[in-house]
């Protein structure tokens, strides 16, 4: 099926419409064909879960795998970490509700199925409820039917980092425990808070140290995006100018989610793209449908916090945060009032560190905070 608008800003297609990251892909897909787990570290809205889905997407085309794909950022307590686990991997492994209620009956012993139909499309779901207390068992009891089954598992497990979140102690351990052990099933650990990936899967003290291939990624290059973006507008029959989309790469330094929202909203316009007009609309568009949230943001933090999320992004990168220039520029307080607002905005992922600096992650939040007082 072709796509109405080509730049997707949600979920995955096809490779038709996934620009580039072909040696990542091949990076990843050779070390599952050959048992390696792999451990994906990148900024939020980089494109990690497309990247996943792409690779998904050509191992699943050569009948290789059964993908299973499961995001826990949502996820609280080990509870509902088992759950949406579970619940994942049965759907993967078996579609067929009534195989699913009997298969789930004979290796879930800890857990119960439960028979639900849609609201809407009336088809029967199959839920399972888990006991207090009965979490790792289930855990036990699901690796246990993963090994049991005939087919080959890719497991993705995006915003891993998640799970160090958890108020149980030793769910690192508990996973690695049984992940080893699971012959059929390789594994793919996505994460995007990177000093917490890093530390658990490098450091010589955590139960994942040295157990997965590393890989890491970054902006898509200003080349290949551009030849991407330009091949949809000529299929489209019009324009896009190359120093215009430089200009709107160099703005969002190529990060993936806001170049695609971008992207979609130029080729809604129908119109050639040869000028900054249509590029700065954009931008100015995104950015004001966004205020109500950041308002609401800016007014739960600190007046510290908020001053210094202002600073950040009038600033852009800011290399030293503690500086007396920058502290003494902005009117900020003491250097370890901003320490711990700074620690505060990053655990939340409101500033992200880069190489280069601090700066805002919402980069239309960033532009809005800018041009405020």
């Amino acid at each position: 099926m072709k796509l109405n608008n080509p730049f997707l800003i949600a979920g995955y297609h096809s490779p038709e419409y996934f620009c580039d990251r072909q040696n990542e892909t091949e990076t990843i897909t050779n070390a599952l064909q050959n048992e390696r787990n792999i451990t994906l570290i990148a900024p939020r809205r980089m494109g990690k879960t497309g990247l996943i889905k792409n690779v998904f997407y050509h191992l699943e085309k050569k009948n290789e795998i059964v993908p299973v794909y499961m995001d826990i950022f949502s996820t609280q307590n080990l509870n509902e970490f088992v759950h949406l686990f579970a619940i994942s991997v049965l759907e993967a492994l078996d579609s067929n509700v009534q195989k699913l209620i009997g298969k789930v009956s004979n290796f879930l012993k800890s857990c119960h199925p439960v028979l639900t139909f849609d609201e809407i499309t009336g088809q029967p779901q199959v839920s399972i409820e888990i006991s207090p207390n009965k979490e790792e068992a289930t855990l036990r009891e699901i690796f246990d039917y993963i090994a049991a089954s005939d087919k080959r598992c890719v497991i993705a497990i995006d915003e891993f980092q998640q799970i160090a979140e958890y108020p149980e102690k030793g769910v690192e351990a508990l996973l690695r425990s049984y992940i080893q052990f699971v012959p059929n099933a390789r594994f793919i650990f996505a994460g995007s808070k990177q000093h917490i990936m890093q530390e658990m899967f490098l450091s010589a003290k955590r139960p994942f140290y040295q157990s997965t291939q590393i890989v890491t990624i970054e902006a898509i290059r200003k080349e290949e995006y551009y030849d991407f973006t330009r091949h949809f507008f000529q299929e489209a029959n019009r324009k896009f100018d190359s120093d215009t989309f430089y200009y709107m790469y160099d703005e969002f330094e190529g990060h993936t989610w806001y170049m695609q929202a971008l992207l979609n909203r130029l080729y809604g316009y129908g119109t050639d793209i040869t000028d900054k007009t249509f590029t700065n609309r954009a931008i100015q568009e995104l950015t004001d449908e966004g205020i109500y949230g950041y308002q609401n943001l800016i007014a739960a933090y600190s007046g510290v916090a908020a001053k210094l999320m202002k600073a950040i992004a009038k600033e852009g990168t800011v290399a030293e945060i503690n500086s007396g220039k920058f502290i003494s520029k902005y009117k900020l307080k003491a250097a370890s009032s901003v320490n711990t607002a700074l620690a505060k905005l990053i655990d939340k992922e409101i500033v992200y560190k880069s190489t280069q600096g601090y700066m805002i992650y919402d980069r239309f939040m960033s532009i809005w905070l800018s041009r405020q007082p």
